[in-house]
């Protein structure tokens, strides 16, 4: 692998450090105490590409590589991991999902949306009863004539109140675990969907984060994405990819991180000089720079594999677990360095910490992936 970037990707992330500092950092600490990014970050997105990134440009997309979408990622995550999510789940579990599994009138009727950001995509696979098990979700879709009437509730979905469009997740026949799952295409205004926003979450407050509830939604049959009861895989595809925004989008909390100790510590004077000459401080940023180049580099080695057309899965779940625990590290370090400042929102160290305990938990837990890196290592399934 390369490490050094082209032309192309040193312009690509160029472009997203000043996007990121002109529309998302001077606005993330408003947004997190509101519990609301502004909605028009959207709109913004679309206009400059990234929420079209890898997808073609015959579907309304921007082309590009997955080091580039990467670097975009951890750029938006160094700036509000919040406005990270947005791209990573519209972009990255929908509109990727679409164009690899969906059938032509599929993709021309949503990736021009989605790409321009004239629409949002959500991504529903989580229910209440069911996280890292989602073999066994219950969400049901009964097939009747040319329809599937769905009924179920779905947790904890990222831009669920702001979608227009739902990967939904359903059981279509009775088939224990994953063999009896499919996916559909849900219209967010189909009568029977309802919204609920969840508010007062520890980090990624201003995400728009929803309970789903489905009771009766009719969709056509031809709302089905990829085959019938191969939802399953739809879904572990989409996921395999999904963890290399998170980790990308961890690794722009972890530099986060380190900007804001190492700026802290020049400032701050005790015992007569800048704490950055003591050298347990220098320790801390010492460890948060270690843990943000060893989380980038496993990433960027996730992404150079799927552009290569190379195997990344257990890659993939290496990059996100290092990086997700390094993230945490890393923002915890440099609340120490801040000392009691560290405590307050005056400084970002706190919101930081806030925002990267999660990373840990979604798109599959750090157990489940120690799991999944365990059986590709052994060949032993350990579920």
């Amino acid at each position: 692998m390369n490490l050094e970037l082209s032309d192309e990707q040193s312009a690509v992330r160029d472009l997203a450090r000043a996007f990121t500092e002109r529309e998302v950092a001077p606005y993330a600490a408003d947004w997190d105490r509101a519990e609301s990014v502004d909605r028009a970050i959207v709109k913004k997105l679309g206009s400059v590409g990234f929420l079209g990134l890898t997808v073609p440009e015959e579907y309304g997309g921007s082309g590009g590589d997955h080091l580039s979408y990467v670097l975009v990622t951890e750029e938006l995550g160094r700036g509000d991991s919040a406005v990270r999510g947005i791209v990573s789940v519209s972009l990255g579990l929908v509109a990727k999902t679409i164009a690899a599994w969906g059938s032509e009138e599929q993709k021309h009727a949503w990736l021009p949306r989605l790409c321009s950001g004239e629409a949002l995509g959500c991504f529903g696979l989580t229910e209440p009863g069911t996280g890292s098990d989602a073999a066994a979700l219950t969400t049901r879709a009964r097939r009747e004539g040319d329809a599937y009437v769905i009924s179920g509730s779905k947790m904890f979905i990222t831009n669920g109140t702001w979608a227009d469009v739902v990967l939904l997740f359903a059981r279509t026949n009775e088939e224990p675990g994953h063999r009896g799952i499919s996916a559909f295409l849900v219209p967010t205004d189909t009568p029977g969907l309802t919204r609920r926003e969840i508010h007062g979450k520890l980090g990624l407050r201003g995400q728009a984060t929803a309970e789903l509830a489905l009771d009766g939604v009719r969709v056509p049959a031809s709302a089905m994405l990829g085959p019938e009861g191969k939802g399953f895989s739809v879904a572990m595809s989409a996921l395999a990819k999904g963890r290399m925004s998170v980790a990308a989008g961890c690794v722009g909390i972890a530099q986060a991180a380190l900007d804001a100790a190492v700026s802290y510590a020049a400032q701050r004077e005790q015992f007569g000089k800048p704490i950055a000459h003591h050298q347990l401080v220098q320790e801390l940023i010492a460890d948060i720079s270690v843990d943000v180049d060893a989380a980038r580099l496993l990433t960027w080695r996730v992404a150079d594999l799927i552009d290569r057309g190379q195997p990344f899965a257990t890659e993939s779940s290496t990059a996100k677990l290092f990086a997700s625990e390094a993230a945490v590290r890393a923002a915890s370090n440099a609340s120490q360095v801040h000392g009691g400042y560290g405590y307050i929102d005056e400084y970002p160290a706190g919101k930081l910490l806030r925002d990267a305990r999660v990373m840990t938990l979604y798109e599959g837990t750090s157990q489940i992936q120690k799991l999944l890196i365990g059986r590709a290592r052994t060949g032993v399934s350990a579920f």
